[in-house]
């Protein structure tokens, strides 16, 4: 621990984060948050575990799972933005955004795997709409 390094109880590091003891006890439990220093009485909390839950809720309102931010926040040390698709598995179910462009040529696009918005997947396909027809209009 630093030597300046704030300190904070359980009942002040979850009222920092806006969350119950239990919660904050849970996370620790599942590995999401480090144990605190100390035991009993004098466990204490640092700065690193109020980084650690305001990251948890930075994933969680970008949707996903425990699950899912475990598996983020096991890479600690990589410097992780958006967080990497995950492999595709056997049964799994994913969406995908069909375009037909013009007879005979499409664009298929997973929106959740090109880290898309359906906004933005309506403005790729109008301008490869544009670029086909600017294309096509030449060679006739």
């Amino acid at each position: 621990m630093k030597e300046n390094e704030r300190l904070f109880t359980l009942d002040e590091l979850g009222s920092l984060v806006d969350l119950p003891r239990r919660t904050v006890r849970y996370y620790i439990q599942m590995g999401l948050v480090d144990r605190p220093e100390g035991a009993g009485r004098g466990a204490h909390y640092t700065t690193q575990h109020l980084d650690q839950l305001l990251e948890i809720r930075k994933w969680q309102q970008a949707g996903l799972s425990l699950d899912r931010i475990r598996e983020l926040l096991s890479r600690r040390g990589e410097e992780v933005l958006t967080p990497p698709p995950r492999p595709r598995q056997k049964g799994s179910v994913e969406v995908w955004s069909h375009v037909v462009i013009n007879d005979g040529v499409e664009l298929i696009v997973d929106p959740k795997r090109a880290n898309l918005t359906p906004e933005e997947v309506r403005e790729l396909a109008t301008g490869i709409m544009n670029l086909y027809e600017k294309t096509c209009s030449g060679k006739e």
